[in-house]
């Protein structure tokens, strides 16, 4: 079915246009957000049950957005009257004029952007799905929750805990200007099962993870016991695994482990609000190489179908597929629209906020390698001494010195092209992107996205974030 738009946002929309066109009026630009994104929330472990409306996207709220001879301000609210149009108007003119008489006060220096272009345009992208978070038999799915999570603790593996975590949101985003009418209504759901194990010879825990995501609704939730397979499979092999001597090593990693690097490598190192700054090395590398000739990056709302693909993000800009590397040369990066007028570049579709009440900054939706032509089984044999690294756990950069850093949860031994059946884990990869993407010399011709993973700006601004890519085959230092 039809993901159906809010009855809420449409209730009020005569309403919000209404305010927007008298905004517009004594502003150079306006511009609306409305959101009203319901979820659902559960949480299933030995000693616990948990079910809630709350998810990293759920959000019911207004933000305004005007510009004055080139200042940009902002007021969010989450109480609209349409019959009060006029209460409201005043009330947000006089926040902005008092944000104003603040700035003159304290003599700051406003940086001035020119005014975004105002074309009609009109979007009403209504996604499919089978089933709504706010419909979904939440006592049949703690129940089946109930079921995998109890079997897996009696099921022996040495578990301690077990835990199963699912969300499902729906969304619905309306954006409004003198001239645009955009409207949006899509689910994203995501599964996650954490096995926690202690190891019998030493004591020391283990921690296993696996998890499902995709554009949808909580059907997603059908077969947690699918998804237990594998994660008390990882868990088996980390209660054996041993630490990995430090060194430089042939690789390959997993299809989620190239995911970590290309959100990692070419992350917040080409969100251009950062070129704005002069805060990220990708500035200085448009047009250069920073990879080998196997390496092309597509980041986009639009390229990859996941929990942070749109239809168009927070700004009114139309959901894009960018290529932010090709065969190894880095192109362009991707831009919010106030950083696109402030570089004299077009917006890509990635201003995002984390929700009504935090501002928009250039974010990652999809960022995914592009597949090659070699086989799995072609790059082990390929490999005389490295591993085969699978599992994401976290990871970190440094855009303005492209260093990076992630961590892997464990690592299979390949000796003279063959597996041995050794682990090691876990895994800390280190190493200079240019030179870490200029090591990739064999990329396998499947794909995989993943999305149970939410990304921070700095220490905040949490979003919904994809990635994945192939088999790649590179060299790095592990430690």
């Amino acid at each position: 079915m039809k993901v159906p738009f809010s009855d809420y946002l449409t209730s009020i929309e005569p309403g919000l246009q209404a305010l927007t066109d008298r905004l517009s009026k004594k502003y150079d630009y306006t511009s609306l957000l409305a959101a009203d994104s319901p979820g659902l929330n559960i949480t299933v472990s030995r000693t616990r049950r948990e079910v809630s409306s709350a998810t990293l996207a759920s959000e019911r709220g207004m933000v305004v957005r005007t510009a004055k001879n080139g200042q940009y301000s902002e007021y969010s609210f989450n109480r609209f009257d349409p019959d009060h149009v006029d209460e409201a108007f005043e009330k947000i003119c006089a926040a902005l004029d008092e944000q104003q008489e603040l700035l003159t006060m304290t003599g700051s220096d406003v940086y001035k952007t020119a005014v975004p272009e105002d074309k009609s345009q009109e979007i009403s992208a209504m996604f499919d799905t089978e089933q709504l978070p706010e419909n979904a038999d939440v006592k049949d799915i703690v129940a089946r929750f109930t079921k995998a999570d109890e079997e897996a603790l009696a099921s022996g593996h040495h578990l301690i805990e077990c835990i199963i975590r699912a969300q499902s949101t729906h969304v619905s985003k309306l954006f409004l200007t003198k001239n645009k009418c955009l409207k949006q209504s899509y689910v994203y759901s995501e599964m996650t099962i954490i096995p926690v194990a202690c190891r019998p010879e030493d004591g020391r825990n283990v921690m296993a993870y696996e998890g499902i995501s995709d554009q949808c609704g909580p059907e997603l939730f059908a077969d947690p016991e699918a998804l237990m397979k594998k994660a008390l499979r990882r868990t088996d092999e980390l209660l054996t695994a041993r630490r990995v001597k430090p060194g430089e090593y042939e690789i390959i990693t997993s299809p989620e482990v190239s995911g970590l690097i290309a959100h990692e490598a070419f992350g917040h190192g080409v969100e251009m609000d950062m070129f704005v700054k002069d805060r990220a090395l990708g500035k200085e590398y448009i047009g250069k190489r920073v990879g080998s000739d196997l390496v092309t990056m597509h980041e986009g709302a639009l390229c990859a179908k996941d929990v942070t693909s749109y239809a168009f993000d927070d700004e009114g800009t139309p959901a894009g597929d960018v290529t932010e590397i090709d065969h190894g040369i880095l192109k362009t990066g991707i831009c919010d629209a106030l950083s696109a007028l402030r570089l004299n570049t077009k917006p890509t579709g990635n201003g995002k906020r984390e929700n009504f009440e935090h501002k928009v900054y250039t974010r990652m939706t999809n960022t995914v390698f592009d597949s090659g032509t070699d086989t799995l089984e072609a790059m082990i044999a390929s490999v005389k001494h490295g591993y085969l690294l699978e599992g994401m756990e976290s990871g970190m950069e440094d855009p303005k010195h492209w260093g990076i850093q992630c961590i892997v949860s464990e690592g299979h031994e390949i000796m003279d092209g063959k597996l041995t059946g050794r682990i090691v884990s876990p895994i800390i990869m280190t190493g200079y992107v240019p030179d870490l993407l200029g090591s990739i010399s064999m990329a396998s011709a499947d794909r995989e996205v993943f999305g149970t993973g939410a990304c921070g700006k700095g220490h905040k601004e949490w979003v919904k974030v994809s990635d994945g890519g192939p088999y790649l085959k590179m060299k790095v230092t592990l430690g």
